[in-house]
């Protein structure tokens, strides 16, 4: 194993103390409050010298607060003279013990006035960038279209700073009244704290459900109203119109709407849905299963302008929803690589720590009970399936979670592990290998349900298990554990001093978005995903940076970073590097070659696999075989059906409408011959249907518009999906095609130009010319395509080496004493 994979745990120790000088009369009723990174009695020691004087310490705490942030003598100091105590030179206060103990809670809490405004970083550069970039889009867009608002997204990873970045732009643009709609209400801390403690944003107001509210604000000043999608836009259960309490919201003009954690909202109607469990839906959603259309413009809210957030908005990207020019990327890649090629000092992404992931192939004696499904693969959800609540909650598989349990701490009996070869050598785990023990004091364990939480804590409390006694286990799962942000605190109670306790923290969905908790250093992914918005949503969690200021109370510009690395472990090795291979190459939309995505995203986030002999760092093309091992050809079929593969959006049909050469290419394919006609009453009625809605409540209208409403609704669905199913039915041909050609595409740029044009049309019934102007008005997905062409390339391939087609002539194919020719193979594929 490389040891640069698992840095030396640090040694820092932040620490307030005081203390007296009983002797001298000058110094009556003061105490001198200083900080250190060692003991008291040393650092005081050092500054007494060889007066010798008598002194005596009456406090020694910690200058950790529970989210894992340090605060220092500077700040106690400051905190005291607001408060009117006489600061009598140096560090001397006139002070009593009561006082300083109250400002340490006071400080340890992070409570936030208007006076205390701490924080005065500035922009970093790609946060200065995606502002420009977004202010510019604003003001050309406005040019062009006086009468309507424009939209920009954010296509920014966790730790971006998208609140103060969100803020710097309404500060750039002079807004007064933006409100800001979140799918994932956890998130409010993060945008309150921005707003309250740092200096640019001195005079704003905050307005939230829980804090200011809006009769409480003074008009002349900013002010940012933070809400949760559902109650903004929710209806009043008895009368069915806007709750009341609201009714401000919907009354005012915003200078900006801004939608924070997108990828929850962006492919669900309905906003009622959004909130339904994401353990339920998440399979459907992530397959793109049940795409639906969501609409701003359907918001009785009127606005300026809107500006969409999200770390993975993979549908809003391939859905063709925003074109280049409105989109900002900032990914992992790019954020270490800022961090890599930084020259000279203060280097502002030092703090960001780099993820490691590493990958375990489980023991036969574990493994075979919880095999099965499409590809024969280990089953998290079957092996971590529960029973039962609280207490009395267990495994179903007890047995089998015990010994994973001893396997993770290394105390799984060798003679058992019956499939390690000859001579293997035992993976590093994550608690029994002394490098990554001791910097996993804070580890978050993502389960499949709120029952498999509970009997994880339960397992973990046995009196086998002395070794996780030493952890604090909280289960952050359920009602009990509260809703959303209120299931934070308790864990960061337990945490303390993060850098003397112990916790694991056990969870099913809940604080996997939105929150920041330094102290987390590893995730365990125990349960199934089928989408990489999930899985990287979770995983992100852990690189949250966790850096002190002033380490030795002597430096105040110097830091010292806690947290380098961070870890992801995972049990099911092909479920992991295909959520790798899936997350490189969807957010990359500058690189269409998968493998050269992957490899930058792995050159930043290395990944160690253990296949039963030994672990070692997978490139590239290994990331994408093993991520292919489990494919099908169902699944690649199915692949090609995908509804997320084509858009029939309206802005994509009103390109359509407006292009007689697009209009002519699709009359080409079957069934598109009142095309034109179609597109027209879809946008028609779907505008007028929009309308309608904005300016009448349901309860403002009689039984005959409501009827003649959902009739129109009806129509204009009803005729988008049946374009989308002759699109659809279109790309199937696609894989056809490239069986039957000689090339070996590996992109939709490589189909486009350098293929057999008389044998593309022959099978898809387009001209290449045509479906290269459709691919270019958005009407098909080009990265997903890229994708299922890669991935269909790469099986083919495997495929043909399988059955002998690439062989030798005359050798014979999968033992059997006959020979098939390329041609022959491709005859009965095209029959």
């Amino acid at each position: 194993m490389n040891k640069e994979f698992f840095p030396k745990k640090s040694e820092a120790n932040p620490t307030i103390y005081a203390y007296e000088l009983p002797n001298d009369n000058s110094r009556q009723g003061q105490l001198k409050i200083g900080y250190t990174n060692r003991t008291a009695q040393e650092r005081i020691k050092e500054q007494i010298g060889a007066t010798r004087a008598e002194y005596r310490i009456v406090l020694e705490e910690n200058a950790m607060r529970n989210d894992g942030s340090a605060f220092s003598d500077f700040d106690v100091h400051n905190y005291l003279k607001r408060k009117g105590l006489k600061n009598t030179g140096g560090e001397w206060f006139d002070c009593s013990l009561k006082d300083l103990k109250a400002a340490l809670i006071a400080l340890r809490k992070g409570e936030l006035n208007e006076e205390n405004r701490s924080l005065d970083f500035k922009m970093r550069p790609e946060q200065r960038e995606a502002v420009n970039k977004c202010a510019r889009y604003f003001e050309s867009y406005r040019k062009e279209n006086p009468n309507k608002a424009p939209h920009f997204l954010w296509n920014a990873k966790m730790r971006f700073g998208k609140t103060f970045a969100t803020y710097q732009l309404a500060k750039k643009q002079g807004w007064t009244k933006v409100l800001v709609l979140t799918f994932k209400p956890a998130v409010q801390s993060a945008w309150e704290e921005d707003l309250l403690t740092h200096v640019d944003f001195e005079g704003w107001q905050f307005v939230s459900r829980n804090g200011l509210s809006y009769e409480d604000i003074d008009p002349d000043k900013p002010f940012v109203c933070f809400g949760s999608f559902q109650d903004y836009l929710g209806k009043n259960t008895s009368t069915g119109g806007i709750k009341t309490k609201n009714e401000w919201v919907h009354a005012t003009n915003w200078d900006c709407v801004v939608f924070d954690e997108y990828h929850y909202g962006a492919w669900r109607e309905n906003a009622k849905d959004l909130f339904e469990s994401e353990e339920t839906k998440e399979k459907k959603f992530g397959e793109g299963e049940g795409i639906e259309y969501f609409d701003e413009d359907m918001i009785p809210i009127t606005t300026n302008g809107f500006l969409y957030l999200s770390g993975t908005p993979f549908r809003a990207i391939t859905s063709g929803e925003f074109i280049e020019e409105q989109i900002f990327n900032w990914t992992y890649s790019d954020e270490q690589r800022a961090k890599e090629e930084w020259r000279g000092e203060n280097n502002p992404y030092e703090s960001l720590p780099r993820m490691v992931m590493l990958t375990y192939q489980m023991p036969d004696s574990i493994r075979e009970i919880a095999i099965g499904g499409e590809f024969n693969e280990f089953d998290l959800n079957v092996f971590f399936e529960a029973i039962g609540i609280g207490d009395g909650a267990r495994f179903k598989m007890e047995s089998y979670v015990q010994k994973w349990l001893d396997l993770i701490r290394g105390s799984f009996s060798e003679t058992t592990l019956d499939d390690l070869k000859l001579g293997a050598k035992k993976p590093p785990m994550p608690f029994s290998d002394s490098r990554l023990l001791s910097i996993l004091n804070h580890t978050f364990w993502f389960l499949p349900s709120v029952a498999s939480c509970h009997a994880m804590k339960n397992l973990m409390s046995r009196p086998n298990n002395k070794f996780f006694h030493d952890y604090e286990v909280l289960v952050a799962a359920g009602t009990q554990a509260g809703i959303g942000v209120e299931a934070l605190p308790p864990v960061l109670n337990a945490m303390d001093n993060p850098l003397k306790t112990k916790t694991i923290t056990l969870s099913c969905g809940k604080l996997t978005t939105g929150v920041s908790v330094k102290p987390w250093t590893g995730i365990f992914m125990l349960r199934n995903s089928s989408s990489p918005e999930t899985y990287f949503q979770a995983a992100f969690r852990v690189q949250t940076p966790w850096a002190i200021k002033n380490p030795d109370g002597e430096s105040p510009n110097k830091t010292e970073i806690i947290k380098k690395e961070c870890y992801v472990f995972d049990f099911a090795p092909n479920r992991a590097l295909s959520q790798v291979a899936d997350y490189a190459c969807r957010l990359n939309v500058n690189e269409s070659n998968p493998e050269k995505n992957v490899a930058e995203f792995i050159h930043f986030l290395p990944v160690l696999a253990y296949d039963g002999s030994s672990m070692k760092q997978v490139d590239a093309a290994g990331v994408l075989d093993i991520a292919m091992s489990g494919t099908t050809a169902t699944l690649l079929a199915r692949r090609w059906e995908s509804a997320l593969l084509v858009n029939v959006d309206n802005g994509t049909l009103e390109r359509i409408k407006n292009n007689p050469e697009a209009l002519n290419a699709l009359m080409n394919i079957e069934g598109f011959r009142s095309l034109n006609q179609d597109i027209e009453t879809i946008i028609n009625k779907s505008e007028a249907v929009k309308k309608a809605k904005k300016e009448k409540n349901d309860e403002q209208m009689d039984k005959k518009e409501k009827k003649k409403l959902t009739e129109e609704e009806k129509e204009y669905k009803s005729l988008r999906k049946q374009i989308q199913e002759k699109l659809i039915k279109f790309a199937t041909r696609i894989p056809v095609f490239m069986y039957l050609t000689d090339y070996r595409e590996h992109t939709l740029k490589d189909i486009i130009t350098q293929l057999e044009p008389e044998l593309f049309k022959k099978v898809t019934g387009l001209s290449v010319k045509d479906f290269e102007l459709l691919v270019s008005l958005g009407v098909f997905n080009s990265s997903l395509m890229n994708d299922a062409v890669y991935k269909f390339k790469r099986y083919e391939d495997d495929s043909l080496e399988y059955t002998g087609i690439n062989r030798h002539k005359g050798q014979a194919v999968g033992g059997y004493d006959t020979v098939i020719s390329e041609s022959e193979h491709k005859e009965v594929y095209a029959r």
